[in-house]
């Protein structure tokens, strides 16, 4: 179970005009601005959900996956995931949860992408029972094959999600979250990422909770969407309810437009 009460969070952001003689000036003093990610959110998601947190640029959604996995810390509110508070029990939290940034890696640039399973390993404390069937399992799946014997520098941007997302898995969280994965693939490996994240919600039962532009991956992959704009949660509610029948990406645009964000 997922839980967020009333979770506010504000940045603090520096401002300065251009030219050389802004810069000489930010020197002895600078102009912030606060600016609010998050304000007043409150949601639920149960275990086994598959759930689209959805919204434009800046609407605060990364800054939501930060705090529901313990990078970051809010400024108030309550967030329970499994009856943990992220941030304040990060060792245990992180041994619970996957998560992949479709703009981070988790792969060490160098090596071959199985040094990194085997790092990985490390890290979590995984048996090496679990470890290898679930590396197997994952290879299989995923179809990586030899890729994992190649450094992740080498691979290709598709390559390297799919090799993203069984490190997410090897010790085999019940909670996954992804943030934009399927950013800048091509046609054929958005449809292999989306199929077997279907997959791995029906067999193994994970709560996913995706983030994305894509509509499409929306409307494969979860049940549920959640709207966010301007730091507030807007809607909450059912994918088939939103879009009946009519095409997905009109119908968000629509909402965009609703409620002008």
């Amino acid at each position: 179970m997922i839980e967020m009460k009333n979770i506010r969070k504000t940045y603090r952001v520096a401002r300065r005009n251009a030219g050389f003689g802004e810069v000489l000036k930010s020197f002895f003093h600078r102009d912030y601005e606060t600016v609010t990610a998050l304000d007043d959110v409150s949601f639920s998601i149960r275990d086994g959900e598959t759930v689209g947190y959805i919204g434009p640029n800046g609407a605060g959604k990364s800054t939501t996956i930060k705090i529901l996995s313990g990078i970051l810390t809010p400024d108030s509110g309550e967030c329970l995931v499994d009856g943990r508070v992220p941030w304040k029990n990060r060792i245990d939290h992180v041994a619970k949860i996957g998560v992949v940034f479709g703009q981070r890696s988790q792969l060490w640039w160098d090596v071959p992408v199985v040094d990194s399973f085997e790092l990985l390993k490390d890290i979590y404390s995984i048996p090496p029972d679990i470890y290898s069937r679930n590396k197997d399992e994952l290879t299989e799946l995923l179809d990586l094959g030899e890729i994992i014997r190649t450094p992740a520098r080498q691979l290709s941007l598709g390559q390297r999600m799919r090799c993203e997302i069984a490190a997410s898995l090897l010790h085999s969280p019940s909670i996954l979250f992804l943030d934009e994965p399927t950013i800048g693939l091509d046609a054929v490996s958005k449809i292999a990422v989306r199929e077997f994240i279907v997959r791995l919600n029906r067999e193994r039962k994970t709560t996913i909770i995706l983030t994305t532009h894509d509509m499409q991956d929306i409307e494969a992959i979860t049940k549920r969407i959640i709207l966010i704009g301007k730091g507030k949660i807007l809607l909450d509610g059912d994918i088939s309810d939103i879009s009946g029948s009519g095409d997905i990406d009109h119908t968000v645009a629509e909402l965009y437009r609703t409620y002008e964000i």
